[in-house]
């Protein structure tokens, strides 16, 4: 759900539960230049960091990484890595009156109603693609191994779209993940919406889509055993002075992340090697910048890097009620096999 003025009881229920998530927690590397908000004012260079009551930069509330901005930089720009005020300005107008400008026979449903915010969309740090290394701002080319999975990927695009079983289909389609959750956290097309907990020994990141809970623990505790893996793999923290540097390994080789259909590609996948380096620095009240580092020798060749802004919003979020086993899914089934009988008709009728 994305209007904010519509409340239901499920909504109410889930931000209750993450409201006694808060409590409850209280009651119990890559090198980069310093990261900078593009945010700053005068007033902003007063501003000191807020911290728990641990001594820790208080990352807590309501956060979106929502952007116009793509993984990838288009091809034309080449090198160009940040656009001029004018050049961003006119870019954000033409792409708000496209996100506007639905076609009438698109009955999917209504973009003004479903997509719009109490914030503004707009380009994440004045970026031309959130990737900012390689230089080109393009995942880098596949290897031998990546290239592999690569045609085992189209293969199951084909099972995909013939919907031959659930176990076929997209873990979005399934209502398992949008693959935005991370890491790396990649917005979505809408709800691109978070909330963070934190207390003296870990941080927790809960997503309003789909509505995953992330525990990120910093009390120096190790990973799990390589046996163990998770779609979103297994995080580790740790500070650097005031930034948090989370280090995640133990991936599957199922783990999707990709942005929004519109401005990213669909077709990017990732192996069990996989390993993210991300950093969160808070640089003033209203904006947290969160970098990443992601290298997979089982499907690139070599390790690439990206950068968005978190800006705070007054929230809350709410519950976004996609599950396993919705029964849109099992109307995918149906229809497919109701395709696959009308097509078997028609080649039988015998022709006059």
């Amino acid at each position: 759900m994305s209007l904010r003025f519509r409340v239901s009881t499920s909504a109410l229920s889930f931000a209750a539960m993450l409201s006694g998530m808060s409590a409850l927690l209280w009651g119990q590397t890559h090198n980069s230049a310093a990261p900078r908000s593009g945010t700053a004012s005068k007033s902003a260079k007063a501003w000191t960091v807020p911290r728990t009551p641990g001594g820790h930069p208080d990352f807590q509330g309501y956060w979106t990484n929502s952007t116009f901005t793509p993984l990838e930089r288009p091809t034309a720009l080449g090198t160009k890595e940040f656009y001029t005020e004018a050049e961003e300005s006119e870019l954000v107008r033409r792409l708000r009156l496209e996100d506007n400008s639905q076609p009438k026979d698109d009955l999917h449903y209504d973009n003004r109603t479903w997509q719009d915010e109490s914030y503004s969309k707009g380009i994440s740090n004045h970026r031309t693609s959130l990737i900012f290394d390689p230089p080109d701002g393009r995942l880098p080319p596949l290897n031998a191994k990546g290239q592999q999975h690569a045609a085992e990927f189209s293969q199951g695009e084909l099972r995909r779209k013939a919907a031959i079983s659930a176990k076929s289909m997209s873990l979005a389609e399934r209502c398992i993940t949008w693959g935005t959750e991370g890491p790396p956290m990649i917005n979505s097309t809408y709800n691109a919406n978070l909330q963070i907990f934190e207390n003296d020994s870990s941080l927790v990141i809960a997503h309003e889509m789909i509505h995953s809970a992330r525990m990120i623990p910093f009390d120096g505790r190790p990973h799990l055993p390589e046996g163990i893996r998770q779609l979103g793999g297994d995080s580790r923290g740790q500070w650097d002075g005031d930034t948090l540097v989370v280090d995640t390994i133990n991936f599957t080789d199922k783990t999707p992340f990709r942005g929004p259909p519109a401005r990213t590609r669909q077709d990017i996948f990732s192996s069990k090697q996989m390993h993210v380096v991300e950093r969160f620095t808070r640089v003033d009240a209203e904006t947290i910048v969160y970098r990443f580092t992601v290298e997979d020798p089982g499907t690139w060749t070599k390790p690439w890097s990206g950068e968005v802004l978190l800006k705070r919003f007054e929230g809350p979020i709410f519950e976004y009620a996609c599950h396993e086993g919705n029964y849109g899914l099992a109307h995918i089934l149906e229809g497919a096999r109701a395709k696959e009988k009308a097509s078997e008709a028609a080649s039988t009728k015998p022709t006059r």
